[in-house]
């Protein structure tokens, strides 16, 4: 029989699975053939996404913190190469590029949320890190010169993950916890589906 520890890993990929292959299937980065443009709009995604969960979590004093990501999105974003992409896009759309998106009703994450459910959502965070350098890999030769460096990262992820599960498997540990970890893991992905499916409606 499975420890208590494993399940928690177990029951975040269950309740995640079909959201988790939604989001495969529909990113501005599942086409077939990617251009920068593209990229550009993936940034934007994760930036809308992203940028309350920092401030959100050092409002606690215990749980999960995560890196700079932020930090690594908006450098990219400002690489010249995107924002001539980014110039194009607009003159072909009659659009401004950091126009889309915008209607989406506003989102605050919960002021008292737990600790558990915190875990849930950086898990999310965290695991994207994993298909960013699956995306580097394939992108990086198309998309060149353009750095990539969000989706290229500090070198491989496998260690970092590791460190993050080990550490959600010490603190994410009773039945109770590993069910506010889903809560948190769905409403992350959910917050991210809602983004992009306003992305595509323009």
């Amino acid at each position: 029989m499975e420890t208590t520890e494993q399940d928690v890993l177990a029951a975040l990929r269950a309740a995640t699975a079909a959201r988790h292959a939604e989001l495969d299937a529909s990113t501005p980065l599942a086409a077939t053939q990617v251009d920068l443009a593209a990229y550009g709009a993936h940034l934007r995604l994760l930036e809308r996404w992203l940028a309350p969960v920092p401030a959100w979590l050092a409002g606690f004093d215990d749980g999960p913190q995560l890196p700079d990501y932020l930090g690594a999105i908006r450098a990219d974003l400002a690489h010249g190469a995107l924002a001539a992409a980014a110039a194009r896009l607009e003159r072909a759309t009659a659009r401004p590029a950091d126009q889309a998106g915008q209607a989406e009703q506003p989102f605050s994450w919960p002021a008292q949320a737990g600790a558990a459910y915190r875990w849930g959502v950086c898990y999310v965070v965290e695991g994207s890190q994993l298909g960013g350098a699956v995306l580097y890999k394939r992108l990086a030769p198309a998309l060149a010169p353009h750095p990539l460096a969000y989706l290229r990262g500090n070198g491989s992820p496998g260690p970092r993950w590791q460190q993050f599960l080990a550490a959600l498997r010490t603190h994410v540990v009773e039945p109770a916890q590993i069910e506010d970890a889903c809560a948190g893991a769905r409403d992350a992905f959910d917050r991210l589906i809602a983004l992009n499916r306003a992305e595509a409606r323009g």
